[in-house]
């Protein structure tokens, strides 16, 4: 429910925005005589009609300013409302940027920033959830898992609604320790609530990891998608086809997603001359992404589990639609919705969701996942990676349907 206080900052934020415009766009023929400007009438009363919504605005900012028992800088003031203004949304996926998220955010996308390393989003019920873990980062190591809800940084309580705030605090100088509290449901339905200490550090997040794995099968683990991803993985592909690779796993476990642009890059590299997805608009209109004839000739299985989100699901889905290899794992996050990244003049910008995406067989997976070809679970306490092979069952499935194709 949305208060009237908050509905009424979002409606006046929403005036102001189309006042600026109006002006920005409008020519006004008129001249100035002495300290006057002279205009058209209906220019005038265009104006007056304007101000006088505007006026509403300034009010209560003067009012909170003036009124409020403690004091509080008129910009943050200002960055509320614009923030209201997105909350109004109600969508965990968007949000108003303050210059530093912005940045922040933009520093993700390149693959290194100083936090804990942790891919989080909001359940239904407004909960923060933990996606995935980035491999070998300060979360990874401290028992972070994908489904652990996070409910307190630093002793104070978050939910979904003040998910960037959160973000903002487990991030920080390389060194200094972060408390998160964790609310955990384990496999017998009880509930664990605990602490964990985390010492933050520099995270540079290498996407792409490779290998040659017993009878000539080649591995790629891709952890995200990022600005390098896709070029990073067409040298892995290249390095192991040049080694005689039989078969491929192509590791998407724990993989909270990523850039659109870099999926559909490598989607490219393997499946053929397809459609790889689409994304939708409210109003219908329609991006296709497509894939050339370029086609990987040798069998293929892509792992995929509850960690595995959006960006990962594209490549999952036109894996399974195009039946150009095996999903083996257990089924996916289930997030099938596409944010715009709008930056703004002072350097703060907005995350917009703005489509929703469709495997190539016309399927929206958003709140429902998809499912493995071959349902593999991994034991709850089990190790992943070809390091650890004895532990990996998902991954020794993999390795047998390579060997009987």
């Amino acid at each position: 429910m949305i208060s009237k206080k908050r509905a009424l900052i979002i409606v006046v934020i929403v005036i102001l925005i189309t006042f600026s415009a109006t002006l920005a766009g409008t020519t006004y023929l008129g001249f100035k005589t002495d300290d006057k400007i002279i205009i058209p009438i209906e220019r005038y009363n265009a104006l007056r009609e304007l101000e006088s919504k505007y006026e509403k605005h300034e009010y209560i900012s003067k009012f909170l300013k003036d009124n409020f028992l403690y004091e509080r800088d008129e910009s943050d003031i200002f960055e509320g409302s614009l923030k209201g203004m997105v909350d109004v949304l109600e969508d965990p996926y968007s949000e108003y940027l303050t210059t530093e998220d912005f940045n922040s955010l933009i520093e993700q996308t390149q693959g290194e920033y100083s936090g804990i390393g942790v891919y989080v989003s909001v359940t239904e019920d407004n909960k923060i959830v933990v996606v995935s873990p980035i491999e070998d980062t300060p979360a990874d190591k401290a028992g972070l898992k994908t489904g652990d809800f996070i409910f307190k940084v630093n002793g104070v309580e978050y939910t979904g609604d003040t998910l960037s705030d959160a973000v903002s605090v487990m991030k920080g100088l390389p060194g200094t320790d972060v408390t998160i509290t964790i609310n955990r449901t384990q496999k017998d339905g009880t509930e664990l609530n605990f602490d964990v200490v985390i010492t933050r550090q520099n995270i540079k997040i290498e996407t792409i990891k490779y290998e040659m794995l017993e009878d000539n099968i080649g591995y790629i683990r891709i952890t995200t998608f990022d600005q390098q991803t896709d070029e990073d993985f067409k040298v892995a592909l290249k390095a192991l086809s040049t080694e005689a690779m039989v078969g491929l796993i192509v590791d998407l476990r724990y993989n909270p997603g990523g850039l659109i642009t870099s999926v559909t890059e490598i989607a490219d590299e393997l499946l053929g001359e397809t459609i790889i997805t689409y994304t939708q608009t409210r109003d219908g209109q329609r991006e296709y992404y497509n894939s050339d004839k370029k086609k990987i000739d040798v069998p293929m299985v892509v792992l995929i589990n509850e960690g595995s989100a959006s960006a990962s699901e594209i490549l999952a889905g036109a894996v399974k639609d195009t039946a150009s290899g095996t999903l083996v794992g257990t089924k996916t996050f289930g997030k099938g919705i596409v944010q715009r990244i709008m930056p703004l003049e002072d350097g703060s910008g907005i995350k917009l969701t703005v489509s929703e995406y469709f495997t190539p067989n016309d399927v929206n997976i958003h709140g429902i996942g998809i499912e493995p070809d071959v349902y593999v679970e991994l034991p709850e306490d089990a190790s992943y990676g070809p390091e650890f092979i004895d532990e990996d069952v998902q991954l020794q499935r993999a390795i047998e349907i390579i060997k009987l194709k």
